[in-house]
Parts: structure tokens; sequence; C-alpha cells
């Protein structure tokens, strides 16, 4: 087995069918059990991802915010990766003036759209379920214009987390978990800037 993120080939079990890696940290669950994409977008479906949910809206705030706080709205345009069935980082971002393009592979799947480069990329609650996370990262790195940014929420693991009983890990869509230094560890290999953490959930390139 080799990491999905360093391809480390030195990972170590972690609880039954997860593996962690010692040089990215990144934790993660063996491939054999990923669903197949048929599984994987009924799940999705089942979210009930209302972009007028005020609870929703503010649970991605803080993403929105960080955006808001480095980019000019007038002069540059976004990219929602990862927008599902809810696009509700578009909406309020939207609403605040900017131009935001949506992608999904699922539900908003226009592969011409990764083609073009963008002055950010956001993604809400995308990156950990990441088959091949070394590969979306790699598309991240072209996607994104020269002095562009990336912000990006997950739950991020730290060590005062029981790995075993995190409700975050009992997503069966969940596959790969970042900590902080998982992060600073795509940063040295993609060349992007020292990353940005706000909270326990948003970190920004």
């Amino acid at each position: 087995m080799s990491c999905v993120l360093c391809k480390n080939k030195e990972v170590e079990p972690l609880l039954e069918k997860y593996f962690w890696c010692p040089r990215c940290d990144l934790r993660f669950l063996d491939p054999q059990y990923h669903l197949d994409s048929k599984k994987e977008k009924a799940h999705y479906e089942k979210h009930n991802n209302d972009v007028n949910d005020l609870g929703y809206q503010n649970f991605s705030r803080p993403l929105v915010n960080e955006v808001v706080k480095r980019a000019d709205p007038k002069r540059t345009k976004g990219l929602d990766f990862g927008a599902g069935t809810g696009p509700v980082l578009s909406k309020l971002l939207k609403e605040a003036g900017y131009e935001v393009i949506k992608y999904d592979p699922f539900f908003w799947p226009e592969e011409k759209l990764l083609d073009e480069k963008y002055d950010f990329l956001c993604s809400c609650e995308v990156i950990e379920h990441f088959f091949d996370p070394y590969k979306e990262f790699k598309l991240f790195q072209k996607l994104i214009k020269q002095n562009g940014f990336i912000a990006l929420m997950t739950h991020i693991y730290d060590s005062s987390i029981d790995f075993n009983h995190w409700y975050y890990r009992r997503d069966p869509t969940h596959v790969v978990f970042y900590s902080q230094k998982t992060f600073q560890w795509i940063a040295g290999h993609f060349n992007f800037p020292d990353p940005v953490f706000s909270g326990d959930r948003v970190v920004v390139y």
C-alpha cells in the first residue's frame, strides 16, 4: 500500500481499513473500500443542502469570508470546485458581487471549465472525498493563475481527535483526512504559498 497523496510506500495500518502516512500525515481509507461512482452519487443526492437555509449558509460563511478578505470582486473570477447539489459558495459569493463558475464531476460536469485559469478556487467540504488527492491538487495547481489563491474547507484532523470515534470518518464518502502537517506537505510539493489556517476547518493557500 502506498500513500494516496505523497506516494510513500511505508504507510502504517490505522484501525481496520485505514492507513496513516508518516511522511505527509494523511489518514486514508484503503481504496478497495471506496464506493463506486453510482453509490457515491446516490449518497450525495441524499444531502439536504438547501442554498437558502441560513444554517447551511452560516456553516459555509467562514470560507466565504476568506475569499472576500482577499479578492476584489470587480477584478476576479473564481471556481466553486465540487459545488454539489447545493452550491452555497456560488450563491453567497455572487451576492457579494463575484463572478463564480460552478464545477462538480457529478452535478456540474463541464470539463472544459478545467481548461481555464481562475483568480481563486474555493471548495467547501469536498477534498475529504478525493480518491486520488495527488491528482486533484495537481489539477488545482493548473487551475490557479499566478498570484491566485485557493480556499478550502474540511474538518482538519489534530491529535485531540479520537480517530476511531470521529464523526467525520463515519461518512462513507469521506476517504482522506488532512492535518495541518498534511497541508504543509501539499504546499511544499505543489509550490503553493504557506497554508493559512482559520479555525479547525478552513485553510487558504
